[in-house]
């Protein structure tokens, strides 16, 4: 078609070469703007061509989309209106640009003629998202070719894109006929979310992507494989193949198998730090202050691998990038993993048995009851059985489950991811509930979050009537307030006058009545093998458990986790691993 077309046309149309690049889901937040729209997918979404998720808040939307892409591994689009409704999707822009995920933005806008007139919601929207995004300024009068290419284009790319599409004219169809709102266009056949037998479709990330052509590394060097967010299963495979220790944080698809430790950032204070010579990183990791110091080493050979997003994880902007991950042609010399893998497995055995009888180690100076932290990350870690889906929040849940989560066992299935691109608390209610809808063969989904990542996303519990619920269980770690700052210098004593006001933020928040007003189950759960036992249920639709745990013994629980380190760390052979000069 030829010439300019109609708001209601120039709507179906992008619609149409969304559905042609891969879209299945679309989340829409409704407005005026947008209405040609929110007809048009709703026909959509009644002829099962598309699935039409309706959000009210567009913060809340942004991170719902985020986390249906981050499950279905598919684009994944959020349509809103004009004026500051766009903004409010710039946090989870953000999220997406620092993750590769493909995320689009339909933004409705007025014409380009009102911009600068003081036309009621008319603001320069286009290109919003500054650098966290890819804008395409589409018009009325836009040829079909050149918007055909572009629409492909955001949905085959890695992060963002923000389409922004100037709606002319009257808004609706003519035809009330909602059969006319809605056609579907020539092109491959849906399916529902795809297993990975079906990801020969280009829209569909790889559920597993193994690179066969990286540099072959030299064997010899005492090495170290770092697997941070979203690494995959190439972290793991180049550490076994090596016999190299791996530390692979819970989001980084490579905690698994043989050769990843269950304590690896705690041995990283510990002499066998000392004893590196090469680290290899693999994802984006962000989770402690030892792994960054390992990988900023300029004494050390860092090579660090491009992420989904483009980028290497190189804080100290001391490594050689490559572009894939690397590989061996051999296995090392056993007797580097040996030493990790034998702390690795002394201190996990005295830190569980500190937290079965904390009584009996007088260097755990512990004074408030109640159930542990680090325990109740145990429970989550041990219920993310074979296809289970896990959304761990950011702060201090994803670093507990860092410490307690055993390694697990390969070629189950497991989904265990967070937005760790910016490692924000905000949007972890929306991005779990997305990522749960994205996965509905899972056998299970859990989400581990802090009370205030909770309660910064409560909005994401706002789901109309007539919406898709998944089946998907929160587990809030509620200890009022943000109990990570007390194991950070503001944490200090000096600073504790000021601390309880401006960094712990105590809320008082009543959680089952808030939960109440959103007609979401709750429990409250204050026992461990009820916990346990909470996490092996089916439940229908969403439900929060609260496990009340208190953050005043924070500080010293990470003084006690260092100590226990140092003490299996004490027979280090000065003449096998001799300590290198660091400055």
């Amino acid at each position: 078609m030829t010439g300019r077309r109609s708001a209601p046309e120039v709507a179906l149309h992008v619609l149409q070469q969304l559905w042609l690049g891969g879209v299945r889901d679309v989340v829409l937040a409704p407005g005026s703007r947008s209405a040609p729209f929110a007809l048009a997918l709703d026909a959509a979404d009644r002829a099962g061509d598309l699935r039409l998720h309706v959000r009210i808040d567009e913060r809340s939307a942004g991170f719902l989309a985020l986390g249906l892409a981050t499950g279905s591994r598919r684009p994944v689009a959020v349509v809103t209106t004009s004026g500051t409704a766009v903004g409010n999707l710039l946090p989870a822009v953000m999220e997406a640009h620092h993750t590769g995920r493909r995320l689009l933005v339909v933004s409705a806008d007025r014409p380009d003629r009102l911009r600068g007139t003081g036309a009621n919601q008319t603001t320069d929207q286009a290109g919003i998202f500054g650098t966290f995004a890819t804008c395409h300024d589409l018009t009325a009068a836009t040829a079909d070719d050149e918007r055909d290419g572009l629409v492909a284009d955001a949905c085959a790319r890695r992060g963002p894109t923000q389409l922004n599409v100037q709606l002319d004219g009257d808004l609706l169809p003519p035809d009330a006929d909602p059969d006319t709102w809605w056609q579907r266009p020539d092109g491959p056949e849906p399916h529902a979310n795809p297993a990975p037998a079906q990801t020969a479709d280009r829209n569909v990330d790889a559920s597993v992507s193994v690179p066969t052509d990286g540099e072959v590394l030299p064997l010899g060097p005492r090495t170290v494989v770092v697997a941070g967010d979203d690494a995959g299963p190439a972290a793991r495979l180049l550490a076994e193949a090596a016999g190299w220790p791996l530390v692979a944080e819970p989001t980084s698809g490579a905690r698994i198998g043989r050769q990843a430790l269950r304590t690896g950032r705690l041995l990283l204070t510990t002499d066998l730090r000392g004893a590196v010579e090469r680290v290899v990183v693999v994802g984006h990791p962000t989770l402690s202050r030892p792994v960054t110091s390992l990988i900023s080493d300029p004494a050390l050979e860092v090579l660090s691998v491009r992420g989904r997003d483009g980028v290497a994880t190189d804080p100290g902007r001391v490594a050689r990038v490559l572009d894939v991950v690397p590989r061996v042609e051999a296995a090392d010399d056993q007797a580097w993993f040996n030493a990790w893998h034998v702390a690795d497995q002394q201190l996990g055995g005295l830190i569980d048995a500190g937290l079965l009888a904390p009584e009996a180690d007088p260097s755990r100076a512990i004074e408030h009851g109640g159930l542990s932290p680090l325990a109740v990350a145990a429970v989550v870690g041990a219920a993310v059985a074979a296809d289970t889906t896990l959304v761990v929040g950011s702060s201090n849940p994803v670093r507990d489950l860092d410490v307690m989560a055993t390694p697990w066992a390969p070629l189950e299935h497991r989904f265990v991811v967070g937005n760790r691109g910016l490692a924000g608390i905000d949007g972890m209610v929306s991005t779990a509930v997305g990522v749960a809808l994205g996965r509905p063969r899972a056998a299970r989904s859990i989400a581990y979050l802090g009370d205030l990542t909770f309660l910064h996303d409560t909005n994401g519990l706002l789901t109309g009537r007539g919406q898709r619920r998944p089946d998907l269980t929160f587990v809030v770690l509620s200890d009022d307030g943000g109990a990570i700052f007390s194991t950070l210098e503001q944490g200090d004593s000096r600073y504790a006058s000021a601390f309880e006001r401006v960094f712990a933020t105590p809320h008082g928040t009543d959680l089952e009545a808030l939960c109440a007003a959103h007609h979401t189950a709750y429990e409250r759960v204050e026992d461990l093998g009820r916990l346990a036992e909470a996490l092996t249920e089916s439940p229908s639709g969403i439900r929060v458990l609260e496990v009340p745990v208190s953050r005043a013994d924070r500080r010293a629980e990470a003084a006690w986790l260092r100590a226990l380190a140092q003490q299996v760390v004490t027979h280090r052979d000065d003449r096998r691993w001799p300590r290198r000069h660091t400055e």
